[in-house]
């Protein structure tokens, strides 16, 4: 690849230039995402999101709890947004994605912050929670090229996309960090405020896939491009995981890589769902593993220590 990360090339050849433009004036009535709440976010107004036309950041660091290839040995150089755009009735970080602790940075900081991390010998960005704030992410990294940004982003994402805006970042993110939450829809939208998320995440998923294909890594274990695909498990067979794994194995690839999450706990109001109100059980995480055997999808992690909510992830195929 001539230019590394991609984003060099589309930086130099004016493409992100005109991709920011197109972005920003989709805000004069936002449809960035799937719930397309129509409001002039540049006037200020605010949809389901509650974000108007600054990005707003709740922590930024060198993180090391990530899968092993994206937190390698110096840390993935992480910035968790505020604020989001699913209503996960059980997020563990509602402090800022559902009550919206943080503040506004301007475009200027938030390239001062990439250019922060990748000072601190962070491997990537990844940019948490970035569905949102796409334009202002893709301007802040047009100011920060020029001043020597030159570590990949990490698109790490619910996975509640629209397409048509994924298929905009080819030749910008070479690596897909996206959660695949459920597998049905009455679920999505009891549990997410979101009846339309199976439709639109595979829908996601497929042109993700399309433009970085199969995880690739070098020589020191670090991805380099590619989709990883992360599912939680929730408890009662709610996320519907043999749904979500027969869907990658058949309409993507087997050897997708799959980060498979056991830390599952009943944060912020799930203790008003009965059905995951508890913690998730061993046999119930170990029913997934054996879905993954049974779909043959044998690349990605799943959790060494069950119940750990820092990764503690083994590759599912030994070495």
């Amino acid at each position: 690849m001539a230019d590394y990360p991609a984003y060099i090339h589309t930086y130099k050849n004016g493409r992100l230039e005109k991709i920011v433009e197109q972005l920003f004036s989709s805000l004069e009535s936002c449809q960035i995402c799937p719930r397309r709440c129509k409001v002039n976010r540049l006037q200020n107004k605010v949809g389901f999101c509650k974000t108007a036309s600054l990005p707003k950041i709740f922590s930024f660091l060198a993180h090391h709890g990530e899968e092993p290839p994206i937190s390698g040995a110096k840390g993935s150089g992480t910035i968790f947004f505020s604020h989001c755009n699913m209503g996960c009735v059980y997020c563990q970080n509602y402090e800022f994605s559902q009550l919206g602790a943080g503040r506004e940075y301007t475009f200027e900081q938030l390239a001062e912050v990439m250019l922060k991390l990748q000072g601190l010998g962070c491997h990537n960005i990844n940019l948490v929670t970035p569905t949102h704030v796409l334009p202002q992410i893709l301007k802040s990294l047009e100011l920060a090229i020029p001043q020597g940004l030159k570590i990949p982003l990490v698109y790490n994402t619910s996975g509640y996309e629209l397409a048509k805006i994924i298929k905009l970042l080819d030749g910008i993110v070479d690596i897909y960090l996206a959660d695949s939450r459920y597998g049905d829809s009455l679920v999505s939208q009891r549990l997410s405020q979101a009846a339309d998320y199976v439709k639109y995440n595979q829908e996601a998923l497929k042109e993700m896939h399309r433009q970085v294909g199969v995880a690739e890594f070098s020589d020191d274990g670090l991805i380099r491009r590619g989709l990883i695909i992360r599912h939680l498990v929730l408890p009662n067979r709610s996320g519907h995981t043999e749904k979500i794994m027969k869907f990658i194995a058949g309409e993507l690839s087997a050897d997708t890589y799959i980060s498979l999450m056991s830390q599952y706990l009943p944060y912020h109001l799930a203790s008003g769902y009965p059905q995951i109100n508890r913690r998730l059980k061993k046999e119930e995480y170990q029913e997934a593993k054996e879905i993954l055997e049974r779909y043959h999808l044998l690349n990605g992690w799943i959790q060494e220590s069950y119940g750990e909510e820092r990764f503690a992830g083994v590759n599912i195929k030994p070495a």
